[in-house]
């Protein structure tokens, strides 16, 4: 679906369409990606740092090789998926999504680490994204892997069997407060088997949230984010304040609760709720929708 060489110690993309780099990492999903400016951007995953660039038609992979693009960036960035597709059957006969789809047309899901989602969502839990972010990086700069990329180190996001051998006391560097313990907690029933990954990762949507819903501190909108962001599930709907205003607004006309919600993503959108999801809380946040 997409051409792509090497280019010295780069990687080209070329004419890649659905895809902007502001869209992808400022609709909420992802939390280490920061802008460089000049139409570059940073960030960390699956235990590796990459800049790259984007020119509005092709991406630039800066300092990596094939064999990483093709086992961790092909697939991090969602590269062999149809958006256009997508965006075609959300769209039909739903003005409101059409307008949210060209709002956000570079949206694209990052398949992002389940052990790293799970935690971070669990930061996320009435944190504003600075915070947020910032915790994260003080989480992964005194617990994680160091990683030397293009002369400088950064730092991987921890082992859940690192984090499930630290106390609170360990933890009060990153200035998380109360959810440290959900931290601690989690990282051990995930690294002790005391939820069962076969179930979350290939049960039914509804078997899928009541096992991970058993981790500790872990709610629905939390659940719904771990599934969605890890790329676990993509018929799922979370559901936070912006899409309950962009549902209220231009949709139901009432503030729907969480279940009635999701029962209507369900069936209007099927096993591409995840992606209506995204566009749809992309435009609510950035048009400050029922504010």
């Amino acid at each position: 679906m997409y051409n792509w060489e090497v280019k010295g110690n780069d990687i080209v993309v070329y004419d890649i369409t659905n895809f902007n780099p502001i869209h992808v990492f400022e609709c909420g999903q992802c939390f280490r990606w920061n802008s460089l400016g000049n139409n570059r951007w940073f960030g960390v995953a699956k235990g590796h740092a990459l800049e790259l660039e984007w020119d509005g038609n092709n991406l630039v992979l800066h300092d990596t090789t094939d064999e990483q693009f093709l086992k961790i960036w092909s697939e991090y960035f969602d590269l062999n998926r149809d958006y256009d597709y997508i965006k075609s059957k959300l769209s039909e006969n739903d003005p409101v999504m059409a307008e949210a789809i060209e709002f956000g047309w570079g949206i694209r899901l990052l398949k992002q680490d389940f052990s790293e989602m799970a935690i971070s969502f669990l930061i996320s839990q009435n944190n504003g994204i600075p915070r947020i972010k910032k915790i994260i990086e003080s989480l992964s700069a005194s617990f994680g892997e160091s990683i030397s990329y293009a002369g400088k180190t950064y730092y991987s996001f921890p082992s859940l069997e690192r984090l499930s051998r630290l106390s609170c006391d360990d933890l009060k560097v990153i200035r998380a407060g109360y959810r440290d313990k959900y931290i601690i907690k989690t990282a051990q029933q995930l690294t002790t088997n005391e939820v069962d990954m076969k179930t979350i990762l290939e049960g039914d949507n509804e078997l899928s949230r009541k096992e991970i819903l058993k981790l500790f501190g872990v709610g629905e909108k939390v659940a719904d984010c771990i599934l969605l962001f890890s790329g676990t599930r993509y018929d799922i709907f979370p559901v936070d304040r912006w899409v309950k205003r962009v549902m209220a607004e231009l949709y139901l006309g009432y503030e729907a609760s969480y279940d009635e919600l999701r029962q209507f993503a369900s069936e209007r959108y099927g096993e591409l709720a995840g992606f209506a999801q995204q566009y749809l809380f992309y435009y609510a946040r950035e048009k400050k929708i029922g504010i």
